[in-house]
């Protein structure tokens, strides 16, 4: 199965697609959604998508800029940019990026199920593409490595993808033997040096907006997200106890 992901700093939208397309009927299954240009960017690699659905409007790193870092990194994606009537002009500007199709808000059904069968006829004329270039050796790397991503995850665009291409590893074989190497996932372990960042900055009282976009994740409510998974609690919570404390 084909697999989707939807971004939308709208949860209604996000909830309307997801329900109202029976999406097993086209080979297709929803593998993950997030509400910013800048969460969609660093979970993409996780998601592993073949189709994408992006509004063009969101905070922080709109549909065009996540479409061409997007495209940049995985040349066959299929991007549905998700657009207001009067904002369609400006959408235009993907044409040269490889944007597959545009969808007008308010969605309408009819309109999305052809946007999708057309696309899923394209993936299945594809001739698949076998990469199996799994790159240098990684355990020799793995220090290099590391140390890159100490060095550079302030960077909101460092990614696995990013990475692997970097230091000449095919992605996939790069996503394994790195978490087989260090215990963790990549996206792991550039999230805990991001975390371990933030919590310096929160112990110096810096207010969240500015902790979240000096450790590389400058939309606030995802921030936020990796923040609580990381350490259980609010970073407005650790704040207010640091201040009592």
């Amino acid at each position: 199965m084909y697999r989707v992901m939807i971004i939308d700093d709208e949860r209604s939208l996000r909830n309307l697609l997801k329900l109202t397309i029976k999406w097993d009927d086209y080979g297709l299954v929803v593998a993950g959604e997030a509400e910013s240009g800048i969460e969609a960017i660093n979970i993409i690699d996780e998601v592993k998508p073949d189709i994408i659905f992006v509004d063009i409007r969101m905070p922080f790193m709109d549909g065009i800029e996540f479409s061409k870092l997007a495209m940049k990194q995985y040349p066959d994606l299929k991007i549905i940019i998700l657009t207001a009537f009067n904002d369609f002009e400006y959408a235009r500007q993907c044409i040269g990026i490889g944007v597959c199709e545009y969808l007008t808000k308010p969605i309408v059904r009819n309109e999305v199920t052809q946007a999708i069968e057309k696309i899923v006829s394209e993936l299945n004329s594809r001739n698949p593409k076998e990469k199996t270039d799994e790159g240098g050796d990684i355990p020799g790397s793995m220090k290099k490595i590391c140390t890159y991503i100490k060095e550079n995850f302030t960077n909101p665009q460092l990614n696995l993808t990013v990475t692997a291409n970097r230091f000449g590893f095919n992605p996939s074989y790069f996503s394994r033997r790195f978490k087989e190497s260090v215990g963790m996932s990549f996206v792991d372990y550039v999230t805990r040096c991001r975390m371990e960042k933030a919590m310096e900055y929160l112990h110096n009282k810096t207010a969240m907006y500015i902790t979240a976009r000096e450790v590389g994740i400058p939309d606030p409510n995802y921030f936020s997200k990796c923040f609580k998974k990381f350490t259980g609690k609010a970073y407005t919570e650790l704040m207010k106890n640091e201040t009592t404390g």
